[in-house]
Protein backbone atom coordinates (compact mmCIF):
# COMPACT_ATOMS: atom_id res chain seq x y z
CA UNK A 1 0.00 0.00 0.00
CA UNK A 2 1.23 3.52 -0.59
CA UNK A 3 2.03 5.82 1.70
CA UNK A 4 -0.90 8.19 0.31
CA UNK A 5 -3.59 5.28 0.76
CA UNK A 6 -1.13 4.84 4.14
CA UNK A 7 -2.21 8.14 5.34
CA UNK A 8 -5.88 8.13 4.15
CA UNK A 9 -6.54 5.06 6.31
CA UNK A 10 -4.76 6.25 9.18
CA UNK A 11 -6.55 9.61 9.19
CA UNK A 12 -10.45 8.05 8.23
CA UNK A 13 -9.74 5.82 11.77
CA UNK A 14 -8.28 8.72 13.87
CA UNK A 15 -11.56 10.53 12.81
CA UNK A 16 -14.08 8.22 13.79
CA UNK A 17 -11.81 7.13 17.24
CA UNK A 18 -12.05 11.02 17.87
CA UNK A 19 -15.09 12.31 17.07
CA UNK A 20 -17.15 9.07 16.57
CA UNK A 21 -17.67 10.30 12.84
CA UNK A 22 -17.65 7.75 9.58
CA UNK A 23 -15.69 8.71 6.68
CA UNK A 24 -14.63 6.61 3.51
CA UNK A 25 -10.81 7.23 3.76
CA UNK A 26 -11.09 7.68 -0.60
CA UNK A 27 -12.93 11.23 0.97
CA UNK A 28 -9.42 11.97 2.62
CA UNK A 29 -7.59 14.77 0.13
CA UNK A 30 -4.26 13.80 0.65
CA UNK A 31 -1.03 15.80 -1.40
CA UNK A 32 2.40 16.53 -1.74
CA UNK A 33 3.59 19.30 0.72
CA UNK A 34 4.17 22.56 -0.62
CA UNK A 35 7.80 23.02 -1.12
CA UNK A 36 7.93 26.51 1.23
CA UNK A 37 6.58 24.83 3.97
CA UNK A 38 7.93 21.36 6.33
CA UNK A 39 6.43 18.24 5.51
CA UNK A 40 5.95 15.66 3.31
CA UNK A 41 2.15 15.17 2.71
CA UNK A 42 -0.61 17.02 3.80
CA UNK A 43 -4.03 16.59 4.45
CA UNK A 44 -6.88 19.14 3.32
CA UNK A 45 -8.84 20.10 6.28
CA UNK A 46 -11.94 21.71 4.75
CA UNK A 47 -13.89 18.92 3.87
CA UNK A 48 -14.23 17.80 7.21
CA UNK A 49 -14.35 21.01 9.52
CA UNK A 50 -18.34 21.94 8.95
CA UNK A 51 -18.75 18.40 9.91
CA UNK A 52 -17.19 18.21 12.64
CA UNK A 53 -17.88 21.49 13.73
CA UNK A 54 -14.14 21.96 14.63
CA UNK A 55 -11.90 24.87 13.66
CA UNK A 56 -9.22 24.46 11.57
CA UNK A 57 -6.48 24.51 13.87
CA UNK A 58 -8.14 22.54 16.47
CA UNK A 59 -8.91 19.71 13.92
CA UNK A 60 -5.39 19.84 12.83
CA UNK A 61 -3.86 20.08 15.85
CA UNK A 62 -6.39 16.73 17.40
CA UNK A 63 -5.92 14.71 14.11
CA UNK A 64 -2.21 15.25 13.90
CA UNK A 65 -1.19 14.17 17.63
CA UNK A 66 -3.73 11.18 16.70
CA UNK A 67 -1.67 10.79 13.76
CA UNK A 68 1.64 10.22 16.27
CA UNK A 69 0.45 8.80 18.89
CA UNK A 70 -1.07 5.26 17.26
CA UNK A 71 1.58 5.70 13.58
CA UNK A 72 4.70 6.72 15.31
CA UNK A 73 6.62 4.25 12.63
CA UNK A 74 4.63 6.59 9.86
CA UNK A 75 4.58 10.25 10.94
CA UNK A 76 7.25 12.08 13.25
CA UNK A 77 5.86 15.51 13.31
CA UNK A 78 3.22 18.20 11.70
CA UNK A 79 2.43 21.46 11.30
CA UNK A 80 -0.69 23.26 10.41
CA UNK A 81 -0.59 26.18 8.16
CA UNK A 82 -4.15 28.28 7.06
CA UNK A 83 -6.32 24.49 7.35
CA UNK A 84 -4.07 22.20 6.01
CA UNK A 85 -2.44 19.63 8.11
CA UNK A 86 1.50 19.05 7.07
CA UNK A 87 2.89 15.62 8.00
CA UNK A 88 6.29 14.20 7.99
CA UNK A 89 7.26 10.96 7.50
CA UNK A 90 9.73 9.26 9.50
CA UNK A 91 13.00 8.35 8.07
CA UNK A 92 12.74 4.94 9.91
CA UNK A 93 9.27 4.28 7.22
CA UNK A 94 11.46 5.27 4.14
CA UNK A 95 14.38 3.35 4.66
CA UNK A 96 11.86 0.43 5.62
CA UNK A 97 10.73 1.03 2.36
CA UNK A 98 13.86 0.87 0.53
CA UNK A 99 15.14 -2.26 2.34
CA UNK A 100 11.92 -3.96 1.05
CA UNK A 101 12.84 -3.48 -2.45
CA UNK A 102 15.88 -4.91 -2.26
CA UNK A 103 15.08 -7.55 -4.47
CA UNK A 104 11.70 -6.16 -6.00
CA UNK A 105 11.98 -6.54 -9.73
CA UNK A 106 8.67 -6.02 -10.02
CA UNK A 107 8.21 -3.02 -8.13
CA UNK A 108 5.35 -0.86 -9.78
CA UNK A 109 3.92 -3.63 -11.84
CA UNK A 110 0.21 -5.15 -10.67
CA UNK A 111 -1.22 -9.07 -10.35
CA UNK A 112 -3.60 -9.80 -13.21
CA UNK A 113 -6.99 -8.60 -11.86
CA UNK A 114 -8.69 -10.84 -14.31
CA UNK A 115 -9.73 -8.03 -16.77
CA UNK A 116 -9.65 -7.87 -20.57
CA UNK A 117 -8.93 -4.31 -22.45
CA UNK A 118 -8.44 -4.08 -26.25
CA UNK A 119 -6.40 -1.60 -27.90
CA UNK A 120 -7.07 -0.71 -31.73
CA UNK A 121 -4.24 1.43 -32.80
CA UNK A 122 -2.46 2.23 -36.23
CA UNK A 123 -4.91 1.32 -38.82
CA UNK A 124 -3.10 2.35 -41.95
CA UNK A 125 -4.38 2.86 -45.77
CA UNK A 126 -2.52 0.41 -48.09
CA UNK A 127 -1.95 3.66 -51.01
CA UNK A 128 0.46 5.10 -49.03
CA UNK A 129 3.24 4.20 -45.80
CA UNK A 130 3.36 5.70 -42.52
CA UNK A 131 4.11 8.55 -41.60
CA UNK A 132 4.52 10.92 -38.28
CA UNK A 133 1.44 10.99 -37.58
CA UNK A 134 0.90 7.41 -37.52
CA UNK A 135 4.17 7.04 -35.25
CA UNK A 136 2.21 8.76 -32.46
CA UNK A 137 -0.60 6.90 -33.26
CA UNK A 138 1.45 3.74 -32.82
CA UNK A 139 3.59 4.72 -30.00
CA UNK A 140 0.62 5.72 -28.01
CA UNK A 141 -1.15 2.79 -28.50
CA UNK A 142 1.55 0.25 -27.97
CA UNK A 143 2.53 2.27 -25.13
CA UNK A 144 -1.06 2.42 -23.62
CA UNK A 145 -1.31 -1.44 -23.86
CA UNK A 146 1.94 -2.06 -21.79
CA UNK A 147 0.85 0.61 -19.22
CA UNK A 148 -2.68 -1.75 -18.89
CA UNK A 149 -0.84 -4.40 -18.76
CA UNK A 150 1.47 -3.29 -16.07
CA UNK A 151 -1.92 -2.48 -14.12
CA UNK A 152 -3.04 -6.29 -14.20
CA UNK A 153 -4.65 -6.23 -17.85
CA UNK A 154 -4.91 -8.57 -19.77
CA UNK A 155 -4.30 -6.27 -23.45
CA UNK A 156 -5.56 -7.72 -26.90
CA UNK A 157 -3.23 -5.02 -29.18
CA UNK A 158 -5.32 -5.27 -32.34
CA UNK A 159 -5.28 -3.25 -35.90
CA UNK A 160 -7.56 -2.33 -38.95
CA UNK A 161 -5.87 -2.09 -41.69
CA UNK A 162 -7.84 0.08 -44.60
CA UNK A 163 -7.53 -1.77 -47.51
CA UNK A 164 -10.39 -1.41 -50.17
CA UNK A 165 -12.28 1.94 -51.18
CA UNK A 166 -11.27 4.88 -53.74
CA UNK A 167 -8.32 5.78 -52.18
CA UNK A 168 -6.73 2.55 -53.01
CA UNK A 169 -8.30 2.22 -56.81
CA UNK A 170 -6.83 5.68 -57.09
CA UNK A 171 -2.63 4.26 -56.40
CA UNK A 172 -4.04 0.88 -58.89
CA UNK A 173 -5.32 3.32 -61.61
CA UNK A 174 -1.99 5.50 -61.20
CA UNK A 175 0.01 1.80 -61.50
CA UNK A 176 -1.67 0.66 -64.58
CA UNK A 177 -1.21 3.91 -66.13
CA UNK A 178 2.62 4.83 -65.16
CA UNK A 179 4.17 2.17 -64.30
CA UNK A 180 5.15 -0.40 -67.33
CA UNK A 181 4.90 -3.24 -64.94
CA UNK A 182 7.63 -1.88 -62.76
CA UNK A 183 7.35 -3.44 -59.30
CA UNK A 184 8.99 -3.23 -55.83
CA UNK A 185 11.61 -5.63 -56.73
CA UNK A 186 12.56 -4.28 -59.98
CA UNK A 187 12.98 -0.85 -58.55
CA UNK A 188 14.76 -1.22 -55.28
CA UNK A 189 11.84 0.17 -53.63
CA UNK A 190 10.67 -0.69 -50.29
CA UNK A 191 7.02 -2.20 -51.36
CA UNK A 192 4.97 0.92 -49.43
CA UNK A 193 6.82 3.32 -50.66
CA UNK A 194 6.68 2.25 -53.99
CA UNK A 195 2.82 2.16 -53.63
CA UNK A 196 2.42 5.44 -52.21
CA UNK A 197 4.29 7.02 -55.46
CA UNK A 198 1.70 6.21 -57.33
CA UNK A 199 -0.85 7.73 -55.10
CA UNK A 200 0.86 10.90 -55.68
CA UNK A 201 1.11 10.18 -59.19
CA UNK A 202 -2.58 9.82 -59.39
CA UNK A 203 -3.04 13.38 -57.84
CA UNK A 204 -1.00 14.93 -59.95
CA UNK A 205 -2.13 13.55 -63.09
CA UNK A 206 -5.71 14.28 -61.74
CA UNK A 207 -5.10 17.73 -61.12
CA UNK A 208 -3.40 18.23 -64.81
CA UNK A 209 -6.80 16.88 -66.40
CA UNK A 210 -9.53 19.07 -64.08
CA UNK A 211 -6.69 21.90 -66.00
CA UNK A 212 -7.29 20.66 -69.42
CA UNK A 213 -11.30 19.87 -68.88
CA UNK A 214 -11.68 23.90 -67.51
CA UNK A 215 -9.73 25.34 -70.41
CA UNK A 216 -12.35 23.92 -72.75
CA UNK A 217 -14.62 25.58 -70.73
CA UNK A 218 -16.12 23.05 -67.77
CA UNK A 219 -16.88 24.33 -64.36
CA UNK A 220 -14.70 23.24 -61.90
CA UNK A 221 -17.46 21.06 -60.47
CA UNK A 222 -18.02 19.20 -63.56
CA UNK A 223 -14.17 18.95 -64.42
CA UNK A 224 -13.56 16.96 -61.14
CA UNK A 225 -16.40 14.59 -61.49
CA UNK A 226 -15.26 14.09 -65.69
CA UNK A 227 -11.41 13.80 -65.40
CA UNK A 228 -11.10 10.56 -67.16
CA UNK A 229 -8.59 9.21 -64.31
CA UNK A 230 -11.10 9.97 -61.57
CA UNK A 231 -13.97 8.21 -63.46
CA UNK A 232 -11.47 5.20 -64.10
CA UNK A 233 -10.75 5.03 -60.20
CA UNK A 234 -14.73 4.80 -59.75
CA UNK A 235 -14.77 1.83 -62.34
CA UNK A 236 -11.95 -0.46 -61.05
CA UNK A 237 -13.81 0.36 -57.47
CA UNK A 238 -17.45 -1.29 -58.87
CA UNK A 239 -14.94 -3.62 -60.36
CA UNK A 240 -13.39 -4.29 -57.14
CA UNK A 241 -16.54 -4.86 -55.35
CA UNK A 242 -18.01 -7.50 -58.28
CA UNK A 243 -14.98 -9.16 -57.95
CA UNK A 244 -13.55 -9.07 -61.83
CA UNK A 245 -10.55 -11.07 -61.48
CA UNK A 246 -7.90 -9.12 -62.85
CA UNK A 247 -8.79 -5.87 -60.31
CA UNK A 248 -8.40 -8.82 -57.59
CA UNK A 249 -5.36 -9.85 -57.96
CA UNK A 250 -4.12 -5.98 -58.65
CA UNK A 251 -5.73 -4.98 -55.67
CA UNK A 252 -4.04 -7.87 -53.83
CA UNK A 253 -0.25 -7.78 -55.38
CA UNK A 254 -0.26 -4.29 -54.42
CA UNK A 255 -1.49 -4.72 -51.01
CA UNK A 256 1.05 -7.24 -50.60
CA UNK A 257 3.87 -5.34 -51.28
CA UNK A 258 2.35 -2.70 -48.75
CA UNK A 259 2.33 -5.31 -46.65
CA UNK A 260 5.81 -6.24 -47.04
CA UNK A 261 7.23 -2.41 -46.45
CA UNK A 262 4.72 -2.08 -43.37
CA UNK A 263 6.37 -5.15 -41.43
CA UNK A 264 9.91 -3.59 -42.38
CA UNK A 265 8.60 -0.34 -40.66
CA UNK A 266 6.90 -1.80 -37.78
CA UNK A 267 9.45 -4.16 -36.54
CA UNK A 268 11.67 -1.04 -36.44
CA UNK A 269 9.83 0.80 -34.36
CA UNK A 270 8.64 -2.36 -32.22
CA UNK A 271 4.84 -1.69 -32.90
CA UNK A 272 2.95 -5.39 -32.63
CA UNK A 273 -0.79 -6.89 -32.67
CA UNK A 274 -1.93 -9.61 -31.63
CA UNK A 275 -4.92 -9.89 -34.54
CA UNK A 276 -4.97 -7.84 -37.22
CA UNK A 277 -8.09 -6.84 -39.39
CA UNK A 278 -8.48 -6.10 -43.21
CA UNK A 279 -11.86 -3.82 -43.93
CA UNK A 280 -11.80 -6.20 -46.70
CA UNK A 281 -13.19 -8.98 -44.68
CA UNK A 282 -15.28 -6.52 -42.43
CA UNK A 283 -17.00 -3.87 -44.52
CA UNK A 284 -20.28 -5.94 -44.84
CA UNK A 285 -20.30 -6.40 -41.31
CA UNK A 286 -23.26 -4.86 -39.51
CA UNK A 287 -26.36 -5.16 -42.05
CA UNK A 288 -27.71 -7.61 -39.66
CA UNK A 289 -27.74 -5.11 -37.09
CA UNK A 290 -29.16 -2.72 -39.50
CA UNK A 291 -32.08 -4.97 -39.53
CA UNK A 292 -32.19 -5.58 -35.57
CA UNK A 293 -32.27 -1.55 -35.16
CA UNK A 294 -35.06 -1.21 -37.71
CA UNK A 295 -37.11 -3.74 -35.64
CA UNK A 296 -36.34 -2.22 -32.25
CA UNK A 297 -36.99 0.95 -33.74
CA UNK A 298 -33.46 2.63 -32.97
CA UNK A 299 -33.32 3.13 -36.76
CA UNK A 300 -36.08 4.22 -39.34
CA UNK A 301 -36.11 3.92 -43.09
CA UNK A 302 -36.64 6.61 -45.36
CA UNK A 303 -38.81 7.09 -48.56
CA UNK A 304 -35.95 6.35 -50.77
CA UNK A 305 -34.69 3.05 -48.73
CA UNK A 306 -31.91 4.75 -47.07
CA UNK A 307 -31.84 3.40 -42.84
CA UNK A 308 -30.83 6.56 -40.37
CA UNK A 309 -30.43 7.37 -36.90
CA UNK A 310 -32.18 9.83 -35.44
CA UNK A 311 -29.79 11.25 -32.37
CA UNK A 312 -30.56 14.87 -32.30
CA UNK A 313 -32.60 14.59 -28.50
CA UNK A 314 -28.60 13.67 -27.43
CA UNK A 315 -27.37 16.88 -29.08
CA UNK A 316 -25.95 15.36 -32.12
CA UNK A 317 -28.14 14.87 -35.72
CA UNK A 318 -29.40 12.35 -37.95
CA UNK A 319 -26.67 9.82 -38.89
CA UNK A 320 -26.99 7.88 -42.41
CA UNK A 321 -26.39 3.77 -41.49
CA UNK A 322 -27.25 2.11 -44.84
CA UNK A 323 -27.51 3.69 -48.50
CA UNK A 324 -30.59 2.92 -50.39
CA UNK A 325 -28.81 0.80 -52.49
CA UNK A 326 -28.14 -1.70 -49.52
CA UNK A 327 -24.42 -0.65 -49.26
CA UNK A 328 -23.12 0.06 -45.54
CA UNK A 329 -21.54 3.01 -44.79
CA UNK A 330 -18.58 3.61 -41.97
CA UNK A 331 -19.97 3.58 -39.01
CA UNK A 332 -22.33 0.60 -39.97
CA UNK A 333 -18.95 -1.28 -40.51
CA UNK A 334 -17.28 0.04 -36.95
CA UNK A 335 -20.75 -1.27 -34.94
CA UNK A 336 -20.43 -4.80 -36.67
CA UNK A 337 -16.50 -4.81 -36.19
CA UNK A 338 -17.47 -4.01 -32.21
CA UNK A 339 -19.80 -6.61 -32.39
CA UNK A 340 -17.46 -9.06 -33.47
CA UNK A 341 -14.52 -8.10 -31.17
CA UNK A 342 -16.94 -8.49 -28.48
CA UNK A 343 -17.96 -12.25 -29.28
CA UNK A 344 -13.92 -12.70 -29.96
CA UNK A 345 -12.23 -11.81 -27.12
CA UNK A 346 -15.30 -10.87 -24.66
CA UNK A 347 -13.26 -7.74 -23.42
CA UNK A 348 -14.21 -5.36 -20.78
CA UNK A 349 -13.31 -2.07 -22.81
CA UNK A 350 -11.88 -1.62 -26.31
CA UNK A 351 -10.11 1.62 -26.67
CA UNK A 352 -9.52 3.10 -30.12
CA UNK A 353 -6.22 4.69 -30.42
CA UNK A 354 -7.45 7.68 -33.35
CA UNK A 355 -6.87 10.85 -34.48
CA UNK A 356 -9.61 13.81 -32.67
CA UNK A 357 -10.69 14.95 -36.33
CA UNK A 358 -12.73 11.42 -35.51
CA UNK A 359 -14.16 12.56 -32.47
CA UNK A 360 -17.70 13.15 -33.60
CA UNK A 361 -17.76 9.96 -35.03
CA UNK A 362 -16.88 7.77 -31.85
CA UNK A 363 -19.70 9.69 -30.25
CA UNK A 364 -22.22 8.12 -32.49
CA UNK A 365 -20.70 4.61 -32.88
CA UNK A 366 -20.46 4.63 -28.62
CA UNK A 367 -24.09 6.13 -28.56
CA UNK A 368 -25.67 3.95 -31.60
CA UNK A 369 -24.20 0.74 -29.74
CA UNK A 370 -25.43 1.83 -26.78
CA UNK A 371 -29.30 2.39 -28.17
CA UNK A 372 -28.73 -1.31 -29.37
CA UNK A 373 -27.85 -2.79 -26.16
CA UNK A 374 -24.86 -4.40 -27.63
CA UNK A 375 -22.44 -5.96 -24.98
CA UNK A 376 -19.60 -4.06 -25.40
CA UNK A 377 -21.05 -0.52 -26.20
CA UNK A 378 -20.34 0.79 -22.46
CA UNK A 379 -16.62 -0.26 -22.83
CA UNK A 380 -16.25 1.89 -26.40
CA UNK A 381 -13.55 4.43 -25.58
CA UNK A 382 -11.83 6.93 -27.84
CA UNK A 383 -8.43 7.99 -26.74
CA UNK A 384 -8.81 10.93 -29.44
CA UNK A 385 -4.92 12.55 -29.42
CA UNK A 386 -3.93 15.73 -31.41
CA UNK A 387 -1.99 15.82 -35.11
CA UNK A 388 1.73 16.27 -34.99
CA UNK A 389 2.42 19.12 -37.25
CA UNK A 390 6.12 20.29 -38.25
CA UNK A 391 7.36 23.65 -37.91
CA UNK A 392 6.84 24.57 -41.43
CA UNK A 393 2.99 23.52 -40.45
CA UNK A 394 0.44 20.60 -41.46
CA UNK A 395 1.24 17.46 -44.16
CA UNK A 396 -0.82 16.25 -46.63
CA UNK A 397 -0.55 12.88 -47.78
CA UNK A 398 -1.70 13.36 -51.56
CA UNK A 399 0.57 15.82 -52.22
CA UNK A 400 3.64 13.76 -51.24
CA UNK A 401 4.40 16.88 -48.40
CA UNK A 402 4.00 14.18 -45.46
CA UNK A 403 7.01 13.25 -43.50
CA UNK A 404 7.55 9.60 -43.92
CA UNK A 405 8.26 7.46 -41.06
CA UNK A 406 11.10 5.74 -42.50
CA UNK A 407 12.77 8.71 -43.54
CA UNK A 408 12.64 10.50 -39.97
CA UNK A 409 14.02 7.32 -38.26
CA UNK A 410 16.83 7.64 -40.22
CA UNK A 411 17.10 11.29 -39.85
CA UNK A 412 16.76 10.35 -36.07
CA UNK A 413 19.03 7.70 -35.92
CA UNK A 414 21.75 10.12 -37.80
CA UNK A 415 21.00 12.72 -35.86
CA UNK A 416 22.01 10.34 -32.67
CA UNK A 417 25.00 9.20 -34.32
CA UNK A 418 26.31 12.98 -34.88
CA UNK A 419 25.24 13.99 -31.23
CA UNK A 420 27.17 10.84 -29.75
CA UNK A 421 30.68 11.23 -31.78
CA UNK A 422 30.32 15.18 -30.86
CA UNK A 423 30.44 14.13 -27.08
CA UNK A 424 33.51 11.70 -27.96
CA UNK A 425 32.84 9.16 -25.21
CA UNK A 426 32.45 6.01 -27.45
CA UNK A 427 36.12 4.78 -28.92
CA UNK A 428 35.92 1.59 -26.89
CA UNK A 429 32.74 0.39 -28.62
CA UNK A 430 32.63 -1.67 -31.34
CA UNK A 431 31.11 -0.87 -34.74
CA UNK A 432 27.93 -3.05 -34.13
CA UNK A 433 27.82 -2.09 -30.00
CA UNK A 434 27.66 1.67 -32.07
CA UNK A 435 24.84 1.20 -34.59
CA UNK A 436 22.89 -0.40 -31.79
CA UNK A 437 23.41 2.23 -29.20
CA UNK A 438 22.80 4.85 -32.44
CA UNK A 439 19.30 2.80 -32.97
CA UNK A 440 18.56 3.22 -29.49
CA UNK A 441 19.04 6.67 -29.15
CA UNK A 442 17.53 7.78 -32.07
CA UNK A 443 14.46 6.14 -31.79
CA UNK A 444 14.48 6.76 -28.24
CA UNK A 445 14.32 10.41 -29.07
CA UNK A 446 11.68 10.01 -31.49
CA UNK A 447 8.97 8.01 -29.03
CA UNK A 448 9.82 10.06 -25.59
CA UNK A 449 9.41 13.37 -27.86
CA UNK A 450 5.84 12.33 -29.32
CA UNK A 451 4.83 10.56 -25.84
CA UNK A 452 5.92 13.21 -23.52
CA UNK A 453 2.86 14.79 -24.42
CA UNK A 454 -0.63 14.67 -23.29
CA UNK A 455 -2.40 12.75 -26.41
CA UNK A 456 -4.89 15.17 -26.16
CA UNK A 457 -2.60 18.47 -27.27
CA UNK A 458 -1.80 19.32 -30.54
CA UNK A 459 2.35 19.41 -31.06
CA UNK A 460 4.78 20.20 -33.06
CA UNK A 461 8.02 17.95 -33.81
CA UNK A 462 11.69 19.36 -34.10
CA UNK A 463 14.29 16.57 -34.33
CA UNK A 464 17.06 18.33 -33.35
CA UNK A 465 15.56 19.33 -30.04
CA UNK A 466 14.39 15.88 -29.49
CA UNK A 467 18.08 14.80 -29.12
CA UNK A 468 19.63 16.71 -26.57
CA UNK A 469 21.10 15.24 -24.02
CA UNK A 470 20.67 17.83 -20.91
CA UNK A 471 16.76 18.82 -21.48
CA UNK A 472 13.10 17.06 -21.28
CA UNK A 473 13.82 14.37 -23.65
CA UNK A 474 14.64 10.59 -23.86
CA UNK A 475 18.61 10.98 -24.54
CA UNK A 476 18.57 12.34 -20.99
CA UNK A 477 16.76 9.36 -19.34
CA UNK A 478 19.07 6.89 -20.77
CA UNK A 479 22.48 8.73 -20.73
CA UNK A 480 21.15 8.91 -16.78
CA UNK A 481 20.31 5.03 -16.20
CA UNK A 482 23.92 4.32 -18.37
CA UNK A 483 25.22 6.37 -16.26
CA UNK A 484 24.29 4.59 -13.10
CA UNK A 485 24.71 1.74 -14.20
CA UNK A 486 28.70 2.83 -14.84
CA UNK A 487 28.67 4.00 -11.01
CA UNK A 488 27.18 0.22 -9.93
CA UNK A 489 29.98 -1.67 -12.08
CA UNK A 490 32.53 0.78 -10.63
CA UNK A 491 31.72 0.37 -6.68
CA UNK A 492 29.23 -2.16 -6.17
CA UNK A 493 30.67 -4.55 -3.30
CA UNK A 494 27.55 -5.61 -1.80
CA UNK A 495 26.37 -8.91 -3.21
CA UNK A 496 22.98 -9.13 -3.59
CA UNK A 497 22.78 -6.09 -1.31
CA UNK A 498 22.32 -8.11 2.08
CA UNK A 499 23.16 -5.55 4.34
CA UNK A 500 20.64 -4.02 6.46
CA UNK A 501 19.96 -0.12 5.31
CA UNK A 502 20.14 1.89 7.91
CA UNK A 503 21.14 5.27 9.23
CA UNK A 504 19.17 8.70 8.65
CA UNK A 505 18.39 10.48 5.50
CA UNK A 506 19.71 13.72 4.03
CA UNK A 507 17.60 16.30 2.25
CA UNK A 508 18.44 14.38 -1.05
CA UNK A 509 18.34 11.21 -0.25
CA UNK A 510 14.70 11.41 1.21
CA UNK A 511 13.67 13.54 -1.55
CA UNK A 512 14.46 10.71 -4.32
CA UNK A 513 13.04 8.05 -1.89
CA UNK A 514 9.41 9.93 -2.14
CA UNK A 515 9.78 10.14 -5.84
CA UNK A 516 10.43 6.23 -6.30
CA UNK A 517 7.57 5.21 -3.65
CA UNK A 518 5.45 7.39 -5.95
CA UNK A 519 6.18 5.36 -9.23
CA UNK A 520 3.52 2.63 -8.80
CA UNK A 521 0.83 5.38 -8.53
CA UNK A 522 2.07 6.90 -11.62
CA UNK A 523 1.50 3.80 -13.43
CA UNK A 524 -1.74 3.51 -11.90
CA UNK A 525 -2.53 6.99 -12.96
CA UNK A 526 -1.30 6.63 -16.79
CA UNK A 527 -3.60 3.95 -17.36
CA UNK A 528 -6.82 5.24 -15.54
CA UNK A 529 -6.11 8.68 -17.71
CA UNK A 530 -4.99 7.03 -20.88
CA UNK A 531 -1.37 9.26 -20.55
CA UNK A 532 1.64 7.98 -21.25
CA UNK A 533 3.02 11.79 -20.56
CA UNK A 534 2.35 10.74 -16.91
CA UNK A 535 5.36 8.53 -17.13
CA UNK A 536 7.49 10.51 -19.46
CA UNK A 537 7.03 13.27 -16.89
CA UNK A 538 7.71 10.84 -14.05
CA UNK A 539 11.10 9.74 -15.19
CA UNK A 540 12.57 12.82 -16.34
CA UNK A 541 11.84 14.46 -12.78
CA UNK A 542 13.49 11.09 -11.30
CA UNK A 543 16.37 11.64 -13.37
CA UNK A 544 16.67 15.11 -12.35
CA UNK A 545 16.59 14.34 -8.73
CA UNK A 546 19.28 11.36 -9.16
CA UNK A 547 21.65 13.78 -10.91
CA UNK A 548 21.59 16.50 -8.53
CA UNK A 549 21.54 13.49 -5.70
CA UNK A 550 24.80 12.47 -7.16
CA UNK A 551 26.53 15.53 -7.69
CA UNK A 552 25.79 16.60 -4.33
CA UNK A 553 26.45 13.23 -2.45
CA UNK A 554 29.26 10.48 -3.14
CA UNK A 555 28.57 7.12 -2.90
CA UNK A 556 32.01 5.43 -3.38
CA UNK A 557 33.45 7.56 -0.77
CA UNK A 558 30.18 8.10 1.05
CA UNK A 559 30.74 9.09 5.19
CA UNK A 560 30.07 5.17 6.20
CA UNK A 561 29.71 2.01 4.96
CA UNK A 562 25.87 2.32 6.11
CA UNK A 563 25.61 5.26 4.06
CA UNK A 564 26.93 3.43 1.30
CA UNK A 565 24.89 0.53 1.38
CA UNK A 566 21.75 3.34 1.02
CA UNK A 567 23.18 5.22 -1.25
CA UNK A 568 23.73 1.74 -3.63
CA UNK A 569 20.26 0.94 -3.24
CA UNK A 570 19.15 4.03 -3.74
CA UNK A 571 20.91 4.76 -7.35
CA UNK A 572 19.83 0.79 -7.76
CA UNK A 573 16.38 1.51 -7.55
CA UNK A 574 16.25 5.02 -9.28
CA UNK A 575 18.25 2.65 -12.57
CA UNK A 576 15.40 0.01 -12.10
CA UNK A 577 12.26 2.38 -12.17
CA UNK A 578 13.94 4.31 -15.16
CA UNK A 579 14.21 1.17 -16.98
CA UNK A 580 10.76 0.21 -16.16
CA UNK A 581 9.19 3.37 -16.88
CA UNK A 582 10.57 4.38 -20.08
CA UNK A 583 10.19 0.59 -20.96
CA UNK A 584 6.41 1.19 -21.01
CA UNK A 585 7.34 3.66 -23.79
CA UNK A 586 8.38 1.46 -25.75
CA UNK A 587 12.10 3.05 -24.58
CA UNK A 588 15.18 0.49 -24.90
CA UNK A 589 18.34 1.81 -22.47
CA UNK A 590 21.68 1.47 -22.94
CA UNK A 591 23.77 0.18 -20.15
CA UNK A 592 26.46 2.13 -21.27
CA UNK A 593 26.50 5.38 -23.80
Amino acid sequence: MSVVDQIKEAAAKAIKELYQFEINSKDVLVNATKPEFAGDYTIVLFAFVKQLKKSPDALGNELGNELIKNHSTIFSSFNIIKGFLNLTITDEYWINFLQHQLNNSTFGIKEKNGERVMVEYSSPNTNKPLHLGHLRNNFLGWSIAEILKANGYDVMKTCIVNDRGIHICKSMIAWQLFANGATPQSTNTKGDHFVGDYYVKFNDEYKKQIETLKADGATQEDAEKNAPIMKAAQQMLIDWEAGKPDVIELWKNMNSWVYSGFDVTYKKIGSNFDKTYYESTTYLLGKNLVEEGLQKKVFYKKDDGSVWIDLTKDGLDEKIVQRKDGTSVYITQDIGLAEQKQKEFNAQKSIYVVGDEQNYHFKVLKLICQKLQLPSADGIYHLSYGMVELPSGKMKSREGTVVDADDLIDEMINISQHKTEELGKVKDFTVEELNELYDTIGLGALKFFLLRVDPKKKMVFNPEESIDFHGFTGPFIQYTYARIKSILRKIEQVSGFKFQISGSLLLLEKKLIIQLETFPATIEEAATEYDPSKIAIYIFELAKTFNSFYAEHSIANAESEEKKVLRLQLARLTAEVLKTGIGLLGIKVPERM
